[in-house]
């Protein structure tokens, strides 16, 4: 491999480390509702409405003749979202034990415990993204490094690339569903503090919509391609906007927590030390 990459070298790379991202981004949820035996952390309507954003682009993706690859991915991601919403339906007819206090994701008195990482999160997280991302730059480097890959809803990926309605009108109505599904997920979270609710996802999600974008910028700045492109661009860069503003509320919620737990006890050691 020759170095500097090219722009398509960079775009495809790019594209490979997105994929990768989203393979992954709905595994530590899943896990988690797991874990905790509750989905009551997430939004159904945030669920649905990523699903038939998901579904939205899946229909592209066909519409667009895109790899069979892409497809089945896109399939994946379907998938996932169907196992969230399973998830939490079936630990809401199924609850556990009231004993558990894990229960009662909404009670303010009673929050759950969150499942504890295997690292501090200052280092599992990078730790995290460092893999994902090299694997998928490794990914790349054992496809052949002078192919494009598609991302599964983007349109051209260069070249003459046309405004066709039917492919700019199913970007928009994903870039709608993805951005509008963020909203009641943000509601939810205060009434939940986002208890129940994967940091590792959103983390993911960001870094996906991240690597995805600069793969079809670093494609052209040519402003008709831009044009062609700004559904699929909104729908990644605002929607980071909006889970940029759910990690401030993990963030938030977690310093609050951690100073009432510290509150609590110094008030114990002071009422221990006025009995001695």
């Amino acid at each position: 491999m020759s170095f500097p990459i090219t722009s398509l070298e960079l775009s495809s790379i790019s594209g490979w480390m997105s994929i990768a991202c989203w393979i992954v981004v709905y595994t530590p949820q899943i896990w988690e509702n797991y874990q905790l035996k509750s989905g009551e952390g997430l939004s159904v309507t945030f669920v649905v409405l990523w699903l038939l954003g998901d579904l939205t682009n899946l229909a592209g993706g066909i519409m667009a003749n895109v790899l069979t690859t892409m497809i089945l991915l896109a399939i994946y991601y379907a998938l996932c979202d169907f196992i969230l919403l399973f998830q939490v339906y079936y630990y809401r007819r199924t609850p556990p034990p009231t004993s558990d206090e894990t229960t009662h994701l909404l009670s303010a008195s009673n929050p759950p415990t969150q499942p504890k990482p295997l690292l501090p999160p200052g280092l599992e997280y990078p730790l995290l993204l460092t893999f994902v991302l090299g694997a998928g730059i490794f990914a790349w480097f054992l496809s052949d490094s002078h192919d494009e890959i598609g991302i599964p809803e983007g349109p051209g990926r260069g070249g003459d690339v046309e405004l066709e309605w039917k492919s700019q009108t199913l970007g928009y109505i994903s870039a709608t569903l993805y951005l509008g599904s963020r909203i009641p997920q943000i509601i939810h979270n205060f009434k939940t503090r986002c208890a129940g609710l994967s940091l590792a996802m959103f983390f993911f999600t960001i870094t996906g919509n991240i690597t995805y974008a600069v793969s079809i910028l670093s494609v052209s700045t040519d402003p008709h391609y831009i044009l062609v492109n700004t559904s699929w661009l909104a729908g990644a860069l605002l929607t980071i906007v909006f889970d940029l503003f759910v990690m401030g509320q993990f963030a938030i919620y977690s310093w609050q927590d951690r100073r009432e737990r510290e509150t609590k006890i110094f008030a114990e050691v002071e009422e221990e030390e006025e009995r001695v």
